[in-house]
């Protein structure tokens, strides 16, 4: 059972979640970039993250590598791009995808304040032409050096910061939507994990 101080964190930590931002992980090979990904998650708030893994296997998520951020965020794990599509529609999710393209948007001209999922791809090909075309917008982040890409951990980090800065602003921290049952909801399930 926790501490009275612990529980007292994880309410804090709980009123600020953003059930409507989430990170799409996309065949990504390497466990410490889904796992650097997650604490980035975790960092902004973000309730749940998606896996879609069409052709790699879901990776395995240490604690050690994730930091324990696993432990806060709860994992959906899909296999077809179109059932990642339906649910994050269902849930009024405007879908970006990160692709460096003639019709791209900057990260900076997104409105982060809207429900958002950002589909991220692996660290060889990018995000996938299946997974594009369930977009509704491919996105980058402007960069002015000689090399135009950043890893995959980075680049997530770099976009959920922004969304975090333009909901700050507006005032979605903490979460105005936020029930008192949803909160009790959610700190029932916390105070299970520790």
């Amino acid at each position: 059972m926790p501490t009275i101080r612990r529980v007292e964190r994880m309410i804090r930590v709980l009123k600020h979640r953003q059930p409507d931002l989430t990170v799409v992980c996309e065949n990504i090979h390497d466990p410490h970039n889904v796992s650097a990904i997650l604490r980035s998650c975790d960092a902004v708030g973000i309730e749940q993250i998606q896996l879609l893994y069409t052709d790699h296997e879901f990776p395995k998520l240490g604690k050690k590598s994730s930091a324990s951020a696993k432990k806060w965020i709860d994992i959906r794990r899909y296999q077809h791009s179109e059932d990642l599509r339906q649910a994050l529609k269902a849930n009024h999710f405007q879908i970006y995808a990160t692709q460096l393209s003639g019709h791209s948007v900057s990260i900076y001209d997104i409105d982060w304040t809207r429900p958002s999922a950002i589909i991220v791809g692996n660290e060889h090909q990018g995000v996938s032409d299946d997974a594009l075309q369930i977009a509704d917008q491919s996105i980058y982040i402007p960069m002015l050096g000689m090399v135009q890409s950043l890893n995959v951990s980075v680049a997530t980090a770099v976009i959920l910061y922004e969304a975090c800065r333009q909901r700050l602003i507006n005032g979605q921290y903490p979460n105005p939507e936020l029930t008192q049952e949803k909160l009790s909801s959610m700190l029932e399930r916390w105070q299970e994990k520790g």
